[in-house]
C-alpha cells in the first residue's frame, strides 16, 4: 500500500475503524508513524479525560485539606497520602482487581474492567491527589492582604471564594499544575503495562510500538516515533497552558506576569 492507502485504512483503527488486520510482513516507516499515531488516540483520550474530572476533584480535595473541620480534613489528608504515596503502577493493577471482584459479584459492569474506563478512573484519583497537594499549597500561599481587602469590600462566604480566593489559588498553582498535566499525559502509557485489557487489539501508541518492535526485531524505530509523538504532545499541552496563564494574569502589570517556559530537566 502507498500511505496514503496506509493512512485511509489504519488512522482511526485504535478506534476499530478501518483495516483489522495488522500490516505482518514489509512493515513500513510509514505503517508505523500511522498506526503509532492511531494509538496516540487513546492516550489523549485516557489524559483530557483524567484532567478534566480530575481538575474538579482537586479542587475539592484541596479544600478539603484546608478545612478547620477534622472530619473533613482527615480524608482528605489521606487521600492525597495513599495516591502520592503508592506507585500509579500497583494503582492500576488493584483497581484492575477490585473492579473485577465487583463484576463478579454482580455489582459492576464490564465497562469498568476495561481501560476506556477502569484506567481513567485511575488516572483521575492519581491526579486529583497531586494535583489536590499544589492547589493546597496555593492555597495557603494566597496573600494575606488580598483576603483583608476582600473582608473590607465587604466579600464573604461564597463571593469572596468564586471572586478572590478561587482565582489566586489558580495564578498561583498554574506552572506547577502545567508540569502534573505533562507528567499525567507520560502516565498514560502505563496502561498499556496494566492489568486492563485492549479490547480487540485497539491499543494506545505504545501497544503498536511493541507490536512493530517484535514483528521487525528493531526497536529504535517504533519507540522514538511514540517519544516524538509525545514531545509534540507535550508542547500543545504548554500552548494550550500557556494561554490559559495569560488569561489568569492579565490584570498584572507585564512585569510581574510569570509565563511558562520550556525548561527540559535531565533529573525529575
Amino acid at each position: 500500500m502507498t500511505c496514503a492507502e496506509t493512512f485511509s485504512a489504519y488512522w482511526l483503527r485504535s478506534l476499530g475503524i478501518g483495516e483489522r488486520l495488522l500490516p505482518r510482513a514489509d512493515i513500513t516507516l510509514c505503517d508505523q508513524i500511522v498506526l503509532i499515531g492511531s494509538g496516540l488516540i487513546w492516550n489523549v483520550y485516557f489524559g483530557v479525560l483524567a484532567l478534566l474530572f480530575g481538575f474538579f476533584l482537586s479542587i475539592t480535595v484541596a479544600m478539603g485539606k484546608a478545612s478547620p473541620h477534622v472530619w473533613i480534613r482527615k480524608p482528605a489528608e489521606w487521600f492525597i497520602f495513599l495516591f502520592r504515596g503508592s506507585p500509579l503502577f500497583i494503582q492500576f493493577f488493584l483497581a484492575y482487581l477490585f473492579f473485577l471482584q465487583l463484576k463478579r459479584l454482580g455489582i459492576g459492569s464490564d465497562l469498568l474492567t476495561s481501560a476506556a474506563a477502569g484506567a481513567v478512573v485511575v488516572l483521575v484519583l492519581n491526579t486529583a491527589a497531586y494535583s489536590g497537594e499544589i492547589f493546597y499549597g496555593a492555597l495557603r500561599s494566597i496573600p494575606k492582604g488580598d483576603l483583608e481587602a476582600a473582608d473590607a469590600y465587604g466579600l464573604s462566604g461564597w463571593h469572596r471564594f468564586r471572586r478572590v480566593t478561587y482565582p489566586t489559588m489558580l495564578r498561583l498553582a498554574w506552572p506547577a499544575y502545567t508540569n502534573e498535566a505533562i507528567f499525567l499525559f507520560h502516565a498514560t502509557t502505563l496502561v498499556f503495562f496494566s492489568g486492563f485489557p485492549a479490547w480487540q487489539q485497539q491499543g494506545d501508541a505504545l501497544y503498536y510500538a511493541t507490536y512493530f518492535a517484535d514483528k521487525t526485531f528493531n526497536p529504535f524505530v517504533p519507540y522514538p516515533i511514540v517519544a516524538i509523538y509525545f514531545v509534540l504532545l507535550t508542547l500543545t499541552v504548554i500552548a494550550g497552558f500557556g494561554v490559559a496563564n495569560r488569561r489568569l494574569n492579565r490584570h498584572l502589570p507585564q512585569e510581574r506576569r510569570t509565563r511558562l517556559k520550556i525548561r527540559p530537566q535531565v533529573i525529575r
